[in-house]
C-alpha cells in the first residue's frame, strides 16, 4: 500500500522506487503483481510518468486511511505502558482552543507528562474534515455537523454554550443585564469572520428580527474581540466561557445558545494518549 500511494504521490515510477529504497524493477514487477490480483490497472503509464485510473484512486483513499490506522495502532501499542509518551491531535474553534482545552491540557500533563500536543485553532467544517481524515484525533465542533460524511463521526459529548453581547465602558448599554436587536440598529459590531458557526448565529437571529448587524471588523480570537470593544471599536459577542461570570448582556429577544459537541471517527480505536485526554474533557468541560 505504501508503494502505491508512493506511486501515486509521485506520478513517476523510478522516483517513487528511490523514495522508497527499491529498484524501478522490483516496484514495477510489484504493481502488476497487484494489479493481477485485483483484475484491473491501478495507473495508466504515459510519456511522462503514470497516472492513477479510477480503480487506482479508489484504492489509494483506502490505502491511505489504512496506513493512518496502522500508524495509530503502532502509536498505541508504544504508548501503552504507563502512557510515557504518544501525541494527541485535537482541532477547535477560538471558544474552546482558548478556554476550555487549557486546563484539561494541564491536567493530563500533570499525569503524563511525556505526552505531546497538537492543538489546531479552526473553523467547525475544518475540524470535522481533519476528524474524519484521521489528521485529528479529537475535534470540539458547533452542532449540527453539516457534513456528507456525518455519519461516520461519533459525538461522545455534548457542550451548551451561551454568546453574550460585550460593549465599550461607556456605552449607552452599558451596566444593562439585557438587549434587544433592535438596540443594535446602527452599531458598529466586531463579529467572527464569515462563514464560521458563530457568525451564522447572530446573522439569522439579528435577521429574524429585522436587524441586519452593521460589521466594522471580522477576527477569528475571542481576546481580540474583546480588546477591539474595549477600546471603543463597537460592540462584540463572545462565548460566555471567554468574560468572567456575570459579565456580558444576554439577548432578551431569545438566547444565542448553541451546542459545542466532541467528536471522533466512529469507525476507529483512540490511541492510550488520545483516550486519557478524551476521558480528562469529558470530566472537566462544564
Amino acid at each position: 500500500m505504501r508503494q502505491m500511494v508512493a506511486i501515486a504521490e509521485f506520478g513517476h515510477m523510478t522516483r517513487a522506487a528511490e523514495s522508497l529504497g527499491v529498484s524501478q524493477p522490483a516496484l514495477s514487477a510489484a504493481l502488476g503483481k497487484l494489479e493481477k490480483e485485483l483484475g484491473t490497472e491501478l495507473f495508466h503509464r504515459t510519456g511522462h510518468g503514470v497516472e492513477a485510473t479510477e480503480a487506482g484512486r479508489v484504492f489509494i483513499e483506502h490505502a491511505r486511511n489504512t496506513m493512518i490506522a496502522a500508524d495509530q495502532a503502532r502509536e498505541a501499542v508504544r504508548s501503552l505502558v504507563g502512557l510515557e509518551k504518544g501525541s494527541i491531535r485535537v482541532g477547535a474553534g477560538a471558544t474552546a482552543t482558548g478556554y476550555l482545552l487549557p486546563g484539561v491540557i494541564k491536567a493530563v500533563r500533570k499525569e503524563h507528562p511525556g505526552l505531546k500536543f497538537s492543538i489546531r485553532e479552526a473553523g467547525s467544517v475544518q475540524v470535522v474534515q481533519g476528524v474524519l481524515s484521521g489528521e485529528l484525533d479529537l475535534g470540539v465542533v458547533t452542532l449540527p455537523i453539516e457534513h456528507l460524511r456525518t455519519a461516520e463521526l461519533r459525538i461522545v459529548h455534548e457542550i451548551e454554550d451561551e454568546l453574550m453581547l460585550i460593549v465599550p465602558s461607556k456605552h449607552r448599554l452599558s451596566g444593562r443585564k439585557s438587549f434587544r436587536w433592535v438596540d443594535l440598529e446602527g452599531e458598529s459590531v466586531i463579529a467572527f469572520e464569515a462563514g464560521s458557526a458563530v457568525r451564522h448565529l447572530l446573522d439569522s437571529k439579528a435577521g429574524s428580527h429585522g436587524v441586519e448587524l452593521s460589521v466594522v471588523m471580522e477576527l477569528r480570537s475571542i481576546e481580540a474581540i474583546v480588546q477591539m470593544v474595549r477600546a471603543g471599536i463597537g460592540v462584540g459577542f463572545v462565548s460566555r466561557f471567554g468574560i468572567p461570570e456575570g459579565a456580558g448582556i444576554r439577548c432578551k429577544d431569545g438566547a444565542l445558545t448553541r451546542t459545542l459537541g466532541v467528536v471522533r471517527r466512529g469507525d476507529r480505536f483512540l490511541s492510550h494518549a488520545a483516550g486519557a485526554f478524551e476521558r480528562a474533557l469529558l470530566t472537566r468541560i462544564v
